[in-house]
This record gives C-alpha cells, structure tokens and sequence, in this order.
C-alpha cells in the first residue's frame, strides 16, 4: 500500500514545481532559481514524510479529500528547505550523491566576476523560498476548516522545533562531551529528526481527519520511538558506513563535532587514552580518513556500537507496542507497520 501512496506522492511532486511556476512565474523570475529548485526537491528520496502524513490521514477518513497529496508534500518540501540550509551549516558539498545546492550556485559564480556574495548566500534565499511553497502546498487540501487549521499549525511547530533542535545541537557540539547528557542527546534527537520526520507528519494527517486526541497522542510518542531508532541507526550508518552509500561525507558528524550516542556511550566507557583521542579528534578543524578509522575502532572497542543497537532494538519494541494498541483502520495501521520496519531496513 505505501508503494503506491509514494507513486503518488512523486507525481504531486512533479506536478507542484510546474504549477507554482504557472501561479508565481517563478521561472521568469529567475531560471536559475527554478530550475535548481526543481532539480533538487526531484532527487531520489525515501518520502517518508508525506507517506507517514498519508497514512496519518487515510487511517482515520473513510474518503480522500481532493488535495490530500498536495498537502501530504508539504513535509517533504519543509524538509528539502531545511537540508540545503543543513549542507550550509555542515559545509557539505554533497546531498543525495549529487552537489548540495550551494556547490551548484558556487559553480554558477565562477563565471561571474567582482560578486560580493557566494553560493551559500543564494541558497539561503532558495530555502526560504522552499519554505514558502511548502506553506502554498498544505493549504491546496479541501476539508474541514477547523481540523486544517489545527494540522497546518503542526507544520508550523515542525518547521520551529525542528529548528531549535538544530540551533542547540550546534551550541552543544561547542561543549565539552563530558557535559553532555545521555537526556540531552535525546533531546535533540526528538526535536531534529523524531517529531519532525515521524512524529509530526502521522500527528498532522490524523489531525486533519478528525482523530481524537488520544489517538493522536499514541501516534505522536508511536513517532518519538521510531524516530529515535531511526536517529540512532542514521549515526552508526553515518560513521561506518562509505560515502557512496550514504550520498555525503562520512566524516560529517565528527568534523562538526556532533554528540550521539556513540560518542557519548564511547567517551564515556573508554581508558582515559581513548577519552583523550576522542576529545582531540573533535577539537580538530581538519578530520580525516585516519581519524575515521581510529573513532570507528574506539566505538566499537567501547561496547557502544552494541549499546546503540540494543537501544534500537528496545525503541523499536515499544513503538510496535504503540501500534498495537491505535484504533486506526486495520489496513493503514498495518501499513504503518510495514512501512516502519521499511524504513529502518528490518
């Protein structure tokens, strides 16, 4: 069923860029512009957002509204404006196996001469404008008004938590790693990544057909627990896996000096010769393939790489619980099921 709700939502991506250009000129604004958005919010992606909002919704309605597509792409163009701010930050020439945005439009400046600005400068305003017609996208849908505003206010709190959750991952990742908190990285973990790819997309299509409350709390920590499997796969993939499978760096996270629960559970069980490798490393400016191999090998020595997946294992055992326990239509509640094993690859 969640293969052919994401058909679905391909071809209302598709067809979005084409009519925001009809509406808003955007093409004869600047073509640049246009077509590097187009490009970009086209590149191969595991829609897990629209599809969960999908889900959301259909569980909980006996119709499909017109427009229920196009609004279930909104989350997935929210998400598109926050990745290439992302790449800005994490200063990542690459996304999906392709240049970020910014390496695009920094390509496009070469030919330019006496500019006082750069690639990163111009992706900003794309992403703002990204923003923007995730905005335009949600409103198309045609139902009750009270429940489409109670939905559209859960992408506003995407878009906010989201952000705040990135502003003090940054802020923490200036701190000592022995201040950290295990508590803490949870907290950044539910506010980056649990409610705003899985919490807040099944919350928003709920909300928007009428579930009641209850349902839509199970649905919101069904979404916490999932999220923070997911997070937690994401860092082991992210520091053992090769850049050709993962589409970026594989250094990303320690060059920016990102606490997960690797290096929080590693720092913390190793000799105080491995603390000292791991604070060294990440006080680096210029991290490379040896400094890799030498934080592979001290997370695995230190039992973290086991306690990580353990953590998975109990996370995605409490969200199976959840599942169990939600009213929705037995089909899209299997759906959910089936999708959520999907993503995290089980």
């Amino acid at each position: 069923m969640f293969l052919k709700i994401r058909n679905k939502i391909e071809q209302e991506l598709a067809g979005y860029i084409q009519d925001v250009d009809k509406l808003y000129h955007l093409s004869s604004i600047s073509s640049l512009l246009y077509k590097s958005i187009k490009e970009f919010i086209s590149r191969p992606g595991k829609r897990v957002r629209p599809t969960l909002f999908t889900i959301g919704y259909l569980g909980y309605s006996k119709k499909t509204p017109p427009q229920l597509y196009r609004s279930a792409i909104a989350i997935e163009l929210l998400h598109d404006f926050m990745l290439v701010h992302d790449d800005i930050i994490d200063k990542s020439d690459t996304r999906r196996g392709r240049p970020s945005m910014h390496a695009i439009f920094n390509k496009y400046l070469l030919k330019k001469e006496n500019i006082k600005f750069n690639g990163q400068d111009l992706t900003i305003i794309a992403g703002d404008v990204m923003y923007a017609m995730a905005l335009d996208a949600f409103l198309s849908v045609k139902e009750n008004l009270a429940n489409k505003e109670a939905a559209f206010k859960k992408l506003i709190e995407a878009a906010f938590y989201t952000g705040s959750g990135e502003f003090i991952e940054l802020l923490y990742a200036a701190e000592n790693i022995e201040k950290i908190s295990q508590k803490e990285i949870y907290k950044i973990y539910d506010l980056k990544t649990a409610n705003y790819t899985f919490a807040t997309p099944l919350v928003m299509g709920a909300t928007l057909a009428g579930a009641n409350k209850q349902e839509i709390s199970k649905l919101h920590q069904f979404g916490i627990y999932l999220g923070r499997a997911f997070q937690i796969q994401d860092d082991i993939l992210g520091t053992f896996s090769e850049e050709k499978e993962i589409g970026k760096s594989n250094t990303t996270d320690i060059q920016e000096a990102k606490k997960t629960i690797l290096i929080w559970y590693a720092y913390n069980h190793s000799s105080i010769k491995n603390k000292k490798t791991i604070k060294t490393i990440f006080s680096g400016k210029n991290v490379n393939k040896q400094d890799l191999l030498r934080i592979r090998e001290i997370i695995s020595s230190s039992g973290a790489l086991d306690y990580a997946r353990n953590e998975i294992a109990n996370l995605i055992k409490k969200s199976q619980s959840m599942n169990k326990s939600l009213k929705m239509y037995p089909q899209y509640k299997k759906a959910l099921f089936d999708f959520s094993r999907k993503t995290l690859s089980l």
